[in-house]
């Protein structure tokens, strides 16, 4: 099943989701406006809506708490990205320049600031205090991955562990997020709750872990990132760590070195020592194993084409990998 062919799946949930976004984003304050609709031209794949309302209607919801819902999961998702460009100094995203480069950082930084805060009055508008503690760990456990990344960059001793608690941290605690809420939304039982918000982690997971391997194999016009980025701003991933652990001593001086300066200048020398101790394919084979995971978990849900949704969905986050 294609993306497409999921999205097909709860197409009417989406277009209120998207006019949701558009509705709630909008200021009184020009710049808010403009940069708000910079991200909204910026398209994305809106992978985390799509969880949400999938998970909804898997769980035989029939209400509309779920757009709301997967438009606050999406705003959280925005107000990170605006950060981390600035964080980052990235100048594109998505094949476009970034908000930052467009407006500059404090712009960005300040809007990011409001996509946030209205998450939450939108958050608050459902009145359901166990969507709000899911929540509030989320956006609390999420600020604490960008602070452990920041640690761990141009770190070349950072260990596995250390990086895959920042990727459970960044990306996967909201995947978890967005498929827990839409549990309680529906009302599901507490084994239900739970397996759902594995299959949001182990699905978050295994998509940051691709990510990590385009990182080094990809064709920037497809992806809208360049290549090495992650090395450029001295990110020690698990194809690195790998080759770390398994390379030779030559190929462990260059990743270091390359690592601790940041930069692309070493990107070949990188990628070949990376390519020789099999780093993209042991995360790419980290990357099945989560959405593995993550398709087994749905075995709690009742039969139906969302929960088959969700099964493609895991699918889809590794297909590209090697």
């Amino acid at each position: 099943m294609t993306l497409e062919e999921i999205r097909t799946l709860v197409e009417g949930d989406l277009r209120s989701v998207d006019g949701l976004i558009r509705a709630r984003l909008k200021s009184a304050v020009p710049l808010v406006d403009q940069v708000a609709e910079h991200i909204i031209a910026g398209g994305g794949k809106r992978l985390r809506p799509l969880l949400v309302v999938l998970a909804a209607r898997a769980c035989g919801y029939a209400g509309s708490g779920h757009i709301e819902a997967a438009a606050f999961i999406e705003f959280i998702h925005t107000a990170t990205l605006l950060h981390d460009d600035v964080v980052d100094g990235s100048a594109l995203r998505r094949g476009r320049h970034t908000a930052n480069q467009v407006f500059g950082n404090p712009a960005s930084v300040l809007v990011g600031d409001f996509v946030y805060s209205r998450a939450f009055q939108m958050m608050a508008a459902l009145a359901s205090q166990p969507v709000m503690e899911i929540m509030a760990e989320a956006t609390n456990l999420i600020a604490e991955g960008e602070v452990l990344q920041l640690m761990n960059a141009h770190d070349p001793h950072t260990t596995e562990q250390r990086y895959l608690e920042v990727i459970y941290r960044k990306t996967a605690k909201l995947f978890e997020a967005g498929a827990e809420v839409a549990a309680v939304l529906s009302g599901a039982t507490p084994h239900v709750r739970q397996e759902l918000a594995a299959y949001g982690r182990h699905l978050g997971t295994a998509y940051q872990l691709v990510d990590d391997v385009l990182d080094y194999r990809s064709n920037p016009k497809e992806r809208g990132k360049n290549l090495g980025d992650d090395l450029a701003e001295g990110k020690p991933t698990l194809p690195l760590i790998h080759a770390l652990r398994h390379g030779s001593e030559q190929q462990r001086a260059i990743i270091r070195d390359a690592i601790q300066r940041g930069g692309v200048t070493q990107l070949e020398p990188v990628i070949t020592a990376i390519e020789a101790t099999g780093g993209l394919e042991y995360a790419a084979r980290q990357a099945h194993e989560h959405a593995a995971r993550a398709r087994t978990a749905l075995a709690a849900l009742p039969e139906s084409t969302f929960r088959k949704g969700l099964a493609a969905l895991a699918e889809f986050s590794v297909e590209h990998t090697i």
